[in-house]
């Protein structure tokens, strides 16, 4: 069977109590993208949000660009763009741009949203999600249609002619969810899924099922919450785990974790407590990545946290070297 490809996932951010100077972590970010490329990561993901205190990324089509630029096999990818804050032709032709520059090696990867303060800074209605995201979805697909077709929705129109230039080959586009209903939405409506738990595959295959699509050609691209390191313990007490509890708490309480019943985390041993974050050295994080493989060939992708919200990219980049020493090789040989 095929194996899949391993990742890296970034935000970029920057919380004051741990701030870095934004030129070189912006700067030294994409170089360690580009140096993993050389260690065998082929997937480079970004993801979006707007005016946060912690220098959340706001410009991943940027970033993922310029990683694009430096590299020359690597897949690059919004994991994800809150799509309802986008004009949806101006996102197609980003998209077709970026498609183009890195030789048909980009994934637009769409989500939901879910920070209100995000929308009412945009002028968007947070109830109206997925009306906005659905008519999003249509606009964009049809824009990559060579004879163009006239789109008009609830939220948003477009115009009956394609983007120009087209790309050469139209961008995979994934949904990134994490509800049920969510998940869903991208068996029915796009190329691929992004999964925030392994827990949800089934949803995602029967969702396939369910909308009469064939479930060999489905696509899932799994974010990994783990920490995978030569002494998982020692790194997470030695700050990582102070930096997760922070990550999970700003995602809670800007509304990440609407429906779940999930609130703050008071220490990193809560975190690991409810099982979001697993601390693991090569062998069980090999073992494990290998039995969902093998129990789901859909999956094509696995990409992890490159370094944690105020963890430096050196203190990540250790981390991402033992992978590539000790995990990526083993899990490919074992699904060669």
């Amino acid at each position: 069977m095929r194996a899949p490809t391993f990742g890296l996932w970034y935000d970029l951010r920057n919380p004051p109590q741990w701030r870095q100077p934004a030129g070189p972590l912006y700067r030294d970010t994409v170089d360690q993208a580009v140096w993993a490329e050389s260690l065998g990561f082929r997937t480079a993901w970004f993801s979006e949000h707007h005016l946060a205190d912690d220098d959340y990324l706001a410009s991943p089509l940027t970033v993922a660009a310029t990683v694009g630029a430096r590299t020359s096999d690597m897949r690059v990818g919004t994991n994800i763009i809150v799509s309802a804050l986008h004009d949806p032709v101006r996102l197609a032709e980003d998209a077709a741009a970026l498609s183009l520059l890195t030789g048909d090696r980009f994934e637009l990867g769409l989500g939901l949203g879910y920070h209100r303060r995000e929308f009412e800074a945009f002028g968007r209605v947070l109830k109206q999600r997925p009306s906005l995201f659905e008519d999003s979805i249509r606009v964009i697909k049809r824009a990559f249609r060579p004879d163009g077709e006239l789109h008009q929705g609830r939220r948003y129109s477009s115009p009956p002619y394609p983007v120009t230039p087209l790309p050469e080959t139209p961008p995979r586009l994934l949904i990134g969810a994490q509800s049920q209903v969510g998940i869903d939405r991208a068996a029915r409506m796009a190329d691929g899924v992004i999964t925030l738990s392994n827990d949800h595959f089934d949803w995602y295959l029967d969702g396939l099922k369910n909308h009469g699509r064939d479930v060999d050609d489905g696509r899932i691209y799994a974010s990994q919450w783990a920490i995978v390191a030569e002494d998982p313990e020692k790194v997470w007490a030695e700050g990582v785990g102070d930096k997760a509890t922070y990550q999970l708490n700003r995602y809670i309480e800007w509304g990440s974790f609407e429906g779940t019943g999930a609130t703050e985390f008071a220490d990193p041993q809560a975190v690991l407590d409810s099982g979001i974050y697993q601390l693991m050295d090569a062998s069980p994080a090999i073992e494990h990545l290998v039995e969902l493989a093998a129990s789901c060939p859909q999956v094509r992708d696995f990409h992890y946290w490159a370094q944690l919200p105020g963890e430096s990219v050196e203190s990540g980049s250790a981390r991402v070297q033992y992978i590539a020493d000790h995990v990526i090789p083993e899990v490919t040989r074992r699904l060669a």
